[in-house]
């Protein structure tokens, strides 16, 4: 709510207290350059305060006013007149309610050892502990709501009862779109029992930059293929933009509306698809990591182990729970494990970094993931006065990872609370990525913390690391992340491929049960990722000492000049420490020049300095500086606006793309306001509206075209059908009419590799199924006689019908359907007979582009009558008449042939096996995954 007027207080108008402290800190954060402030200005854009110095100046304002603003003022201020208003309605108390310490959980209990998946987990805690307190969930008013594990079973029983009346099922991609709140979990968990993949997005954060955010997420989408996203209300404006520039997108629901009637879980394994997690993309574009339930509980377990940990123990969170440190490290491990968790949102946390160790302190919290700077805040941004009474001494896993690790940061925090109970081998620096599920590299339990002092000219000239001298005031630092995981490996490989010696930067290499299988939809960085060896590439550099990691940096990040190697986050640390330069704000990078490809070394510096004098002086400083510390000075210092270093969701720097806004001369150019971003929002939302208009009547010219073309040539097919003898001629017949009417109608047909076919013995094909036309345009593409399997029902349609009797193929009830694993005898009679057999084994066919599961029956023939498997990738006949419409679309058609796969034995294994080799061949060749 805005006042008509401005707020007053005894000491005058709060409004003009509030515009002096705003105007007193941008001023130092201008170097000392006298700030002018006016109530309306935006704090970000025209002052240049974002997340951190948001944090500092929401202390200075509780102290100045006595209040305790709430935690809304982080989020959702955008001006001086905005704080002045928060600062009116807010409690006039600087105590805030601390939470006692909640009753035991009762006794430990045992993990879900047994579970194959997340589902499986949740349902035994559920089952054997329905009432155990799963979450103690903060509100913003500082009450904790419990959250049992029977709860959540039945709340995501509901919610996976309304995914299916959504029309949702097996391997449907849900898009997540939710605060840290109690619809969350349900959701999630929800999502997973109806057989779909949840895809978690940040929710959108600041108003001013609402463009960036919808063009993010609209990529996301659009890769992830997501079928609906459930979201809250108040984004419902935003979520709406997405549907007309997501094509898949089919709804967008609340998470309170997505509930329906409680339903029974879909079976899965262990191999199903349980998240697709999207990088932060720091370095590229983001991309959907794909990890199965089986990686995250091997992630899961392989931390269990290194830290020996046990439902007695207690979490403590304040993580954001679409970050994988958050959603994996922080949630499903504790409702894994059986240990409660304390969970407050990250705004809480920035609002009043206290909050954090408040939260350890009454829930005698014993483990607690977070990045580098949360530790920096605590260190930097808590008063003493805050500490009174503290107690940290229950905590004994601190984790410290998600970005790069500082020295100086582990010293400081140590430092600074040991008094509280703090001990010392309780903080780990790990190592973890999302393509690992979650951590990688640890520290084992009780391991002091290690950091390693590097000669640093030798070190960026060659990549050696050499220990320094003691005296050695420029040595490097670098922190240890410990060893692989129980049941990961990891090594170090030089240029030449090889793994390097002992305390050689090279590229950082994993494997193990927690790895994923691949970026989804994105087979070239797929490529990219896993090698042919196994090992896939982190991106990361860094060198093994002892059989310790030690990070360098990443190595898209890498910065050569004059000989040196060095990564930017050295350049940035030494580049921030001036007065009138932002905190965070410092990118430095390596751009090769347009012509003649000379590497400049540049560093981008965001300062509110105005007068060309102190901006001169500024950037001579920073040069100079930079210059000392590292040995080579850089080619530009830019001094930008604040807001021109690009950064991800989770507050890491995109250097890549600050590089290429400083390429191609918009740095400096400042971000359209929010007005302007709305509007050009709203165009795009119109050009997608008439694009799909636009579409669907070019769909509805070509279907009628196409349905002429049927019309007229149908009776001359019909009459031919009705005269020929059965056999394969109906075949034929079926296959010339196909090629014409593709042919007419402007249809491209490729076929590959069909000279693999076995033309001497019968064998089975087995293809995907993706639309009405593949039997016909399989009919026209085959190199021998075959016998359809096809359902039952199909033989009762006049024209169909008529094709399948005078085919000879073989049509199918639901029982031969439910029982042709058991009972494969009638797929096998062509077989015996020395005819080949083409079946569809999914069965049937969807709109969503996916494989579905793949019955057995086709394969157990195979074996049975000792014949080859021929699968079959068929792709392009989804995009022109999918399932659920009688829109047909132009385009391409390929069909792939595989060689032909044997049997080895007679086993079930080989059955499996024949299964698993051929629809691996043709997902890869269909452009359509299997989930």
């Amino acid at each position: 709510m805005r006042h008509p007027s401005p707020p007053t207080s005894a000491g005058g108008s709060i409004e003009q207290q509030v515009l002096d402290v705003v105007a007193e800190l941008v001023t130092e954060l201008r170097g000392g350059v006298p700030a002018a402030v006016a109530r309306g200005d935006s704090l970000e854009t025209d002052l240049g305060i974002s997340s951190l110095e948001r944090v500092e100046l929401l202390i200075r304002l509780e102290r100045a006013f006595g209040v305790r603003l709430g935690d809304a003022a982080m989020s959702d201020a955008e001006t001086p007149a905005d704080l002045a208003t928060a600062v009116a309605e807010a409690d006039d108390t600087l105590e805030e309610r601390r939470t006692e310490r909640p009753a035991a959980s009762g006794s430990g209990v045992a993990s879900a050892a047994n579970a194959r998946t997340v589902v499986e987990a949740l349902a035994w805690h559920a089952e054997h502990v329905p009432e155990r307190i799963h979450i103690h969930l903060r509100e913003e008013n500082g009450d904790e709501t419990p959250l049992t594990y029977g709860w959540l079973w039945r709340e995501a029983q509901a919610v996976a009862g309304g995914l299916a009346e959504h029309g949702l099922g097996r391997g449907d991609a849900v898009a997540i779109m939710l605060r840290t709140e109690e619809r969350f979990f349900p959701t999630f968990i929800g999502t997973l029992m109806a057989g779909c993949v949840p895809v978690p997005l940040y929710p959108p954060f600041r108003l001013d930059r609402i463009e960036e955010y919808v063009l993010r997420q609209t990529a996301i989408l659009r890769n992830a293929g997501a079928r609906i996203l459930v979201t809250f209300s108040d984004v419902a404006r935003v979520a709406g933009l997405l549907v007309r520039q997501v094509p898949s997108l089919d709804a967008v629901v609340s998470a309170e509306n997505v509930r329906g009637e409680p339903r029974r879980p879909v079976p899965a394994t262990a191999g199903d698809p349980a998240l697709i997690q999207y990088t932060s993309g720091s370095t590229g574009q983001p991309k959907g990591v794909l990890l199965s339930h089986d990686n995250l509980l091997a992630n899961i377990r392989a931390l269990e182990r290194r830290f020996d940990i046990t439902s007695r123990d207690v979490g403590v969170s304040w993580l954001p729970l679409y970050h994988d440190m958050g959603l994996i490290g922080a949630w499903l491990g504790p409702l894994y494990f059986g240990a409660p968790l304390a969970l407050m949102s990250p705004l809480a946390f920035l609002a009043r970094p206290i909050r954090w160790l408040q939260a350890l302190h009454a829930h005698r919290g014993t483990l607690s993931p977070a990045p580098n700077f949360a530790f920096d805040l605590c260190t930097i941004r808590i008063a003493d006065e805050e500490l009174d009474g503290l107690d940290l001494s229950a905590a004994r896993v601190l984790l410290n990872g998600s970005e790069p690790v500082s020295p100086e940061t582990l010293h400081r925090f140590i430092e600074r609370f040991a008094p509280c109970g703090l001990d010392p081998r309780a903080v780990y620096p790990v190592y973890g990525l999302a393509e690992c599920s979650l951590g990688l590299a640890t520290p084992a339990l009780g391991n002091p913390i290690r950091i390693d002092r590097v000669h640093r000219s030798k070190f960026q000239a060659s990549g050696r690391a050499e220990p320094a001298a003691d005296d050695d005031r420029s040595a490097l630092r670098f922190v240890s992340c410990g060893r692989a995981l129980p049941d990961h490996e990891l090594a170090v490989f030089g240029r030449d491929g090889n793994p390097a010696p002992d305390r050689v930067q090279g590229r950082v290499r994993f494997r193990g049960p927690s790895t994923t299988s691949g970026y989804y939809r994105n087979a070239e960085a797929t490529r990219d990722l896993v090698g042919t060896d196994g090992w896939l590439d982190s991106g990361d550099l860094g060198y093994l000492a002892d059989g310790d990691l030690f990070l360098t940096g990443r190595a898209k990040d890498l910065i050569i000049k004059a000989g040196r190697n060095f990564q930017p986050h050295s350049v940035e640390a030494v580049g921030g420490c001036f007065r009138g330069v932002r905190p965070g704000g410092v990118a430095g990078f390596g751009a090769a020049e347009a012509v003649g490809g000379r590497v400049q070394f540049v560093v981008v510096a965001e300062t509110r300095a105005s007068d060309e004098a102190a901006r001169a002086a500024l950037s001579q400083a920073v040069s100079r500086r930079v210059g000392l510390a590292l040995g080579v000075a850089p080619d530009r210092v830019v001094l930008a606006p604040p807001g021109s270093v690009a950064k991800t969701s989770s507050g890491k720097i995109r250097r890549g793309a600050t590089r290429d806004a400083w390429l191609a001369g918009n740095i400096g150019r400042g971000r359209a306001g929010v007005a302007a971003q709305w509007l050009r929002l709203g165009a795009a939302w119109i050009r997608s509206a008439l694009a799909e208009w636009a579409s669907r009547a070019a769909q509805a010219l070509f279907t009628g075209y196409v349905q002429a073309i049927v019309l007229c040539t149908t009776p001359i097919g019909w009459a031919l059908l009705f005269i020929v003898p059965r056999g394969g001629g109906a075949d034929r017949i079926v296959g010339s009419w196909n090629r014409l009417v593709m042919r007419l109608a402007g249809t491209p047909l490729e076929i590959v590799g069909r000279e693999r076919v076995p033309v001497d013995t019968p064998v089975v094909f087995v293809a995907n199924h993706a639309s009405f036309i593949d039997s016909p345009i399989m009919m026209s593409t085959l190199p021998v006689p075959v016998r359809f399997a096809v359902k039952a029902r199909l033989a009762t349609y006049p024209l169909i019908g008529l094709a399948i009797r005078k085919g000879n193929h073989i049509p199918l009830g639901k029982r031969d359907q439910s029982e042709r694993v058991e009972n494969a005898d009638t797929l096998r009679a062509p077989l015996d007979a020395g005819t080949s057999l083409f079946v569809f084994p999914e069965g049937t066919f969807l709109a969503a582009p996916r494989l579905l599961p793949f019955r057995l029956g086709a394969f157990r023939s195979a074996v049975d009558a000792g014949c080859p498997v021929v699968p079959v990738a068929i792709r392009g006949t989804r995009h022109i008449w999918p399932a659920g419409t009688w829109r047909l679309r132009r385009g391409r058609v390929t069909v792939t042939f595989g060689e032909p796969l044997r049997a080895s034995g007679s086993d079930w294994s080989e059955i499996v096996r024949l299964r698993d080799e051929a629809r691996a061949f043709i997902s890869a060749h269909c452009g359509e995954p299997y989930r």
